[in-house]
């Protein structure tokens, strides 16, 4: 089954609503970065955390999400949009570490609990908002949940999991995001409230095979909820030979003759598809030829 997001709403709209597969999404980013099983868990939930957040946006709306943490993964960096479109890496996609106390992945020893989570919003304004919160958790559900209520003061609760197969592939991903609107009554937030601590771990949940759906039922009741709307979800780079060309000529002639001189060949990467591009020295030279 493909992934896909649900948009939803619920007790008669005092709360929104959103859950998401992202098995597919994340074992993409997996296959891509060669990522072990800690890392993949830190990389797939930041990015199914990422494309929640993006989902809450309209039109054409980009989003950037830097957690540096200070632990031995390093940057997480995720891309995403308002279409379910998300791409990420991590600095040190080798990362892995025995399973903590609680026999799961220890993500929180990955990233690290020094640091910051950084939401940079592109709009499609003149400038770009962005906000940052301490990592308080290293967990990143948490973390997202945190940054939610403090940078942008909507009480949130946001909840995501990764499992990994023994052959280091992905078994299941999802998470969710649950918001309270301005006017929700106490007895709405205290039935939410009851429900976010009574059911099981998003993990489990994925484990089970529960779908969007079914997850935000368990947390507000499939008598409560009300769908508005389903969106895909995938892995998409719009890295492409033809960007990198453009970069390359961009640069002028004297550095690429430089190049020309030095190497006879150039090789770009990117960052969040590894996709490798390569340049041979007749195609620098009529790249050149097109540089001012």
């Amino acid at each position: 089954m493909s992934d896909y997001l649900i948009k939803a709403l619920a007790y008669e709209g005092q709360v929104r609503a959103y859950a998401i597969n992202s098995t597919e999404t994340v074992s993409e980013a997996q296959k891509r970065h060669y990522t072990w099983p800690t890392a993949s868990a830190a990389l797939g939930r930041a990015m199914t955390a990422s494309v929640m957040l993006g989902a809450t946006l309209k039109g054409e709306a980009k989003l950037t999400i830097k957690i540096e943490g200070g632990g031995p993964i390093g940057l997480i960096l995720v891309d995403t949009n308002s279409k379910g479109e998300v791409r990420g890496y991590v600095t040190n996609p080798q990362t892995h570490f025995d399973l903590n106390e609680h026999g799961k992945l220890d993500v929180r020893r990955a990233v690290g609990t020094e640091g910051t989570l950084t939401v940079v919003k592109d709009l499609g304004l003149k400038e770009q908002f962005s906000g940052q919160v301490p990592i308080v958790s290293g967990e990143l559900g948490e973390d997202f949940t945190y940054y939610l209520v403090s940078s942008e003061q909507t009480p949130s609760s946001v909840g995501v999991g990764v499992l990994v197969n023994p052959d280091n592939s992905i078994l299941a991903a999802g998470g969710f995001l649950i918001q309270l609107m301005p006017g929700t009554t106490e007895e709405t937030i205290a039935k939410i409230e009851k429900r976010l601590q009574e059911i099981p771990p998003i993990s489990k949940m994925i484990e089970k095979g529960l779908a969007p759906e079914d997850i935000l039922a368990e947390i507000v009741g499939s008598e409560n909820l009300k769908i508005l709307e389903k969106m895909p979800v995938s892995f998409v780079c719009p890295c492409s030979r033809e960007r990198i060309e453009s970069a390359i000529i961009s640069l002028g002639k004297e550095e690429i003759e430089a190049m020309i001189e030095e190497d006879g060949k150039a090789e770009a990467q990117c960052h969040f598809c590894n996709e490798t591009y390569k340049f041979s020295k007749d195609e620098l030279i009529e790249l050149k030829s097109q540089s001012m």
